[in-house]
């Protein structure tokens, strides 16, 4: 009884989920129940915000309104990589971007891959960046066109990556970033989610898509 009226009372309080319970019955919207427990959930404040006010619309992961996303033609994200998801991220694809599976990009940072002409700063120069599987970019921090990082690279907070680290299983920090700690590959945690997501769809729906 107890339980019947901690969730009445919480309905009362929080009265958008009075619609937002009917759609974790709708296929499409079932992110919204599968993702729940996830440390980078799909909300539904965030699908709004996305999908019908229109910011980053042409995205096909979540991202937060703040977060800024050029280019998403030339961007592929791996499974549970949500770049721009924190507050206040650029995500620059002139030039092809990659992000591996598992990764994390802190607020307000910066991932390019294309930079201005020195002599013409209308031209736009593309280039290829590629990050790779379970990094963590700290926040204020900006990887640099043409930059390749390699699995379990932790970039720290406000470093500026300008030049490539493919080996991997490192820290890096400063500015210019420099490697200043290499880990051990074999106490990593890589860790799966429960529902594989690739942006907004499961990798058993683009599969069965694609077939």
């Amino acid at each position: 009884m107890m339980k019947i009226r901690q969730k009445v009372t919480f309905l009362f309080k929080n009265p958008i989920y009075f619609f937002i319970t009917p759609l974790l019955r709708i296929p499409y919207f079932r992110f919204l129940r599968e993702t729940a427990e996830n440390p980078h959930p799909i909300t539904f404040s965030i699908w709004f915000c996305q999908k019908i006010i229109g910011y980053n619309r042409g995205a096909f992961w979540p991202m937060h309104f703040t977060s800024k996303v050029v280019g998403h033609q030339n961007i592929s994200v791996g499974v549970g990589t949500y770049p721009g998801y924190n507050p206040g991220v650029y995500i620059q694809g002139t030039g092809k971007l990659t992000f591996g599976k598992y990764t994390s990009i802190g607020q307000n940072s910066g991932v390019l891959s294309g930079g201005h002409n020195i002599y013409n700063h209308l031209e736009l120069i593309p280039n290829e960046t590629r990050i790779g599987d379970y990094c963590w970019i700290g926040m204020n921090s900006t990887i640099l066109p043409g930059i390749t990082l390699g699995n379990h690279t932790i970039v720290g907070a406000g470093a500026v990556v300008t030049k490539s680290f493919p080996e991997g299983n490192c820290i890096i920090a400063g500015n210019p970033a420099k490697k200043i700690k290499t880990l051990n590959p074999n106490q990593f945690n890589e860790y799966e989610y429960t529902h594989k997501y690739i942006g907004y769809r499961r990798i058993s729906d683009i599969h069965e898509y694609s077939s």
